[in-house]
């Protein structure tokens, strides 16, 4: 996913960075805005959600 983000941002996306976490977290944040949670939704997201999320952003 992280690859396919940075293709698709190019020049805007200057780095991914993956955290590791604990008791099933799977975060996405951008700039320290929550795009994404897999403790709300239950999912983990396609790198399709996370992209519209970071558009919206």
């Amino acid at each position: 996913m992280a690859n396919a983000l940075k293709e698709k941002y190019g020049a805007e996306v200057k780095t991914v960075d993956l955290i590791p976490g604990s008791g099933g977290a799977f975060e996405v944040s951008l700039n320290g805005t929550l795009l994404y949670s897999k403790l709300e939704t239950g999912q983990f997201p396609t790198t399709e959600q996370v992209a519209t999320a970071i558009d919206a952003v």
